[in-house]
This record gives structure tokens, C-alpha cells and sequence, in this order.
């Protein structure tokens, strides 16, 4: 009999948003594929989870593809995790689904609610998601400033992550490139300690950042208003 495969969202900063059913499918499972052991053993001790852990993938690419192919089509039951958040979005994990789709379609996948930058976002930010679109991590060089243009002619929402070393660029970016009335939001550090929400057009939102440089640390969701 196949496997299962669970996609198992982890918190994306507070370890209390772990939902009871997430819990228990990383107890009963045989195998946890993870990101950075360390960084999952973090959250295992907290909820006295003991099953076996093993990297899958990481900065260097998947690891063990094969192998994790084969433990399934055998029967086992394997939880896919991220460092934070939900497995596959904006992540690599996604290329072990659809191997499995493609490859073991007898193995059933099974993906769980939870966690996720993006919807937390934009529940905070009083911008509409009826419509939006979502860029996962923008491209650090080539093809950027023609998505900034794509964005700021979007009638839709746009929403995309933006680490600590190029979050002052892209606000520049956005303040040559948007309408002088749209709407921005960042979201950082959501469900931190620090956590942090700033709306405004680009250029207030540009110099809030300018007047609190100490504000520039962790991890932005950036959320563009559609043209009007």
C-alpha cells in the first residue's frame, strides 16, 4: 500500500499558532522532512515531537528526492515542513509534490491548513484581496525594475516578500514607479515580538524607514494597492 504525503505549515514567528491537527501528524509521522533540522527541532521540543527528522532541502537545492520517492511508493508516511510558514509557496518543496503527482499517483497527498505570510498580510492591511497577484520573492537583478513597472500598472492587488538587504531599494523603486496617492503596506515580522504594519503611499512609507533605520530588520510582505 502507498504512502502519504503531509504538507505541514509551521509557524511563521509565534510557535503558538501550531494547529492540534499539525500536532498530531508530526507525531504519527515516519519521517519529517525539513528545511534546517536545528530550526525544526526548535519547534519539536516544544510540542514533545520525537519522530525523526531529515533534510530535504535548503540554500543548495533538494536533497534525497529519490530516496523520499521510494519511502512512499513503500507505504510510509512522510511530513514535508518549512523553516516558517506553509510548504511549497514561494518554496522549493514544491517540486516533490509534483514528482509526486506526476510519478506516484497511488500516494496520497494530504495538505494541511496553517501559517502563512501572505494571507496574514493582507487580513492586516486593509487593502482588497479579492483580486491579487502574488510574486513570491522578486528577482534580485535581472527582469526586477520591469516587474515594479508590471506592478505599478496593475489594476490588482500585488503582493510579494522582500528581505531586510533590499527592502530600502524596492521603496525607492516603488516611489519612482507608483501613482503619488497609491497605497503601500509592509508587513514585518508578522506574529513577532516586533511585529509591524506601515501604510501609506510610497514615499511616507519610504521615509518612515529613512526616520527609523533600526525598524529595518527581519522579514517584509509588501503589499501594493491596484491602480485606480
Amino acid at each position: 500500500m502507498a504512502g502519504t504525503l503531509y504538507i505541514v505549515p509551521t509557524p511563521i514567528g509565534n510557535l503558538e499558532d501550531m494547529t492540534l491537527r499539525a500536532i498530531r501528524i508530526l507525531k504519527e509521522a515516519d519521517l519529517v522532512l525539513c528545511e534546517d533540522t536545528s530550526v525544526t527541532q526548535r519547534l519539536f521540543k516544544e510540542y514533545g515531537i520525537e519522530t525523526k527528522t531529515s533534510v530535504f532541502y535548503a540554500q543548495t537545492g533538494i536533497k534525497n528526492i529519490e530516496r523520499t520517492l521510494e519511502q512512499l511508493e513503500g507505504g510510509a508516511a512522510i511530513a514535508l515542513v518549512s523553516d516558517a510558514g506553509t510548504p511549497t509557496i514561494s518554496d522549493p518543496g514544491v517540486l516533490l509534490v509534483d514528482r509526486v503527482r506526476n510519478e506516484l499517483p497511488e500516494v496520497k497527498i494530504v495538505a494541511l491548513p496553517g501559517a502563512t505570510a501572505i494571507a496574514t498580510a493582507l487580513s492586516a492591511s486593509g487593502i482588497s484581496s479579492a483580486v491579487f497577484t502574488f510574486y513570491g520573492f522578486l528577482p534580485h537583478k535581472k527582469g526586477r525594475e520591469t516587474l515594479f513597472r508590471t506592478i505599478a500598472e496593475s489594476e490588482h492587488t500585488s503582493v510579494f516578500y522582500e528581505s531586510v538587504h533590499r527592502i530600502e531599494k524596492t521603496l525607492e523603486s516603488l516611489a519612482l514607479s507608483l501613482d503619488e496617492k497609491r497605497l503601500i503596506v509592509i508587513a514585518r515580522e508578522i506574529t513577532k515580538m516586533h511585529e509591524e504594519v506601515i501604510r501609506g503611499t510610497a514615499a511616507e512609507v519610504q521615509k518612515y524607514f529613512i526616520d527609523n533605520g533600526d525598524r529595518i530588520r527581519g522579514e517584509f510582505v509588501v503589499i501594493v494597492e491596484g491602480k485606480k
